[in-house]
């Protein structure tokens, strides 16, 4: 992951230069947000996982034909593996992606210039879930337990700074690989608690089965705040097409606008499109879910990305080592594509 090449970190700031010039010539006042008539441009999104309450904004926007009246053809496609989607993304095999904060860093660091174009989710949902008999409601009663998390290293690192911020030594901790199996490894008694469940999900999960889980938000404990879910899309097609992203990405805005004015109808539809989900878990999931779609200040379009917390964020993976080159973090994401915004 680490690359010394001064000439590449050069072009990285020439690239991302020319990035901001090219967003200035095509402000949101200049552009139209619906296609022309009887034109539809095919655009192919891939999820970051499974269809979940977290997508719920994309196929109300499919419902409600939000994408088709701003001429687009969108086509949802769902990886076999969480790490594929920045990777096709990057090869040019899709146009969008939805990812993480941290793993659009993490790709970034290698050179592969990708952007974050919009949040989806406004703040971290990974967190330390347990049930509620092990009494888990603070990090300093992680002493002398079993956490289980997913193998990725910066989770590791989300651990070993939560700890030390509770003053609790890392060593009195026994750190587990659970991959996936997150919640069974929970209920088995492999694990007194995880770090990776999001209280979103896998908490609701868990007190749907009556087992009070505890949760404990990253963010609250020593973690920067971070967008969880992120629009990724290549900064060529920012700089090439920014119509289309922008088209995209402000319809997609008013799927989540429907899914708050009426959840219910949003889980119809989410169920609709993946019928193995829950309805029950998924309603739940989305009510929780609602005020994390939106910007904290109302004065921000959905999907507003803050500029200083990209910053800090990336700062802290600098200064975990997860990251190396410090242009990683520069122009990583941009809110030049949201509805309202952009440069006259």
């Amino acid at each position: 992951m680490k690359r010394g090449l001064i000439v590449r970190a050069l072009l990285a700031v020439m690239l991302a230069v020319g990035l901001a010039a090219a967003l200035a010539g095509c402000g949101e006042k200049h552009e139209a947000v619906t296609g022309s008539a009887g034109a539809t441009q095919s655009f192919t999104l891939m999820l970051d996982w499974f269809p979940n309450a977290d997508h719920a904004g994309i196929y109300q926007a499919l419902a409600d034909q939000d994408f088709a009246k701003a001429g687009l053809d969108v086509h949802v496609e769902v990886p076999s593996d969480p790490a594929t989607p920045l990777k096709l993304l990057a090869a040019g095999k899709i146009d969008a992606a939805i990812s993480y904060e941290p793993e659009v860093l993490l790709a970034r660091n290698q050179f592969t210039p990708l952007v974050s174009v919009a949040a989806l989710v406004q703040e971290p949902l990974t967190s330390i879930v347990s049930l509620g008999s092990k009494h888990i409601t603070s990090p300093a009663k992680l002493k002398g337990k079993r956490v289980g998390d997913a193998g990725i290293p910066y989770q590791h690192a989300y651990l070993t700074t939560i700890l030390a911020k509770a003053g609790v030594p890392a060593g009195s901790v026994k750190e587990i690989n659970v991959g996936a199996n997150l919640v069974p490894a929970m209920l088995s008694g492999r694990v007194d608690a995880t770090l990776g469940a999001f209280w979103n999900y896998e908490a609701i999960q868990l007190a749907q089965l009556h087992k009070r889980p505890n949760v404990i938000h990253m963010e609250q404990v020593g973690v920067p705040n971070y967008d969880e879910l992120v629009v990724v899309v290549r900064k060529d097609t920012i700089v090439n097409h920014p119509d289309l992203v922008r088209r995209f990405v402000q319809a997609l805005g008013r799927g989540y606008a429907a899914v708050r004015r009426d959840p219910q109808a949003a889980v119809t539809n989410l169920v609709h499109a993946s019928p193995d989900l829950d309805p029950k878990l998924q309603l739940a999931s989305i009510e929780a879910t609602l005020p994390a779609f939106f910007p904290s200040d109302s004065a921000n379009p959905w999907g507003w990305q803050d500029p200083k917390q990209w910053a800090a964020y990336g700062q802290w993976m600098l200064s975990n080592h997860l990251i190396s080159n410090p242009n990683a973090v520069l122009d990583a994401s941009t809110n030049e594509l949201l509805a309202g915004q952009g440069l006259l």
